[in-house]
């Protein structure tokens, strides 16, 4: 096992819906899709975003595309026009979770496409 940060599986892309951010993430390949929707749940996201995330977070699955989708409700402290906080269209979520460490098994690492 290695550990490793979630960039290594995935890509992702966030943004503001309301005082909700949600968060685009996407598998490089159908090995790591799979390993994410074992080890990615909307409870573990939920406990990295504890510090901001006031409400639930809500894991949609999107396997045709190698995705998910992770709406993380009332993290935005009332949206892009009501904020007083530096990210207050949650545009940089996306990169904040692709910071997350994962145990890893080495034969699914050997498998990822070169960077």
């Amino acid at each position: 096992m290695a550990r490793v940060t979630l960039d290594t599986l995935a890509l992702a892309r966030s943004g503001d819906k309301g005082r909700h951010s949600n968060i685009g993430l996407i598998a490089r390949t159908p090995a790591a899709y799979a390993f994410l929707a074992h080890a990615l749940s909307a409870e573990r996201v939920a406990a990295h975003f504890q510090p901001i995330c006031r409400g639930a977070v809500v894991r949609y699955e999107l396997p045709n595309l190698l995705a998910f989708n992770f709406v993380l409700h009332d993290s935005l402290a009332g949206g892009g026009t009501e904020a007083l906080q530096s990210d207050a269209q949650g545009k940089a979520y996306g990169l904040a979770l692709l910071m997350m460490e994962l145990e890893v098994d080495e034969e699914l690492l050997a498998t990822l496409p070169a960077r």
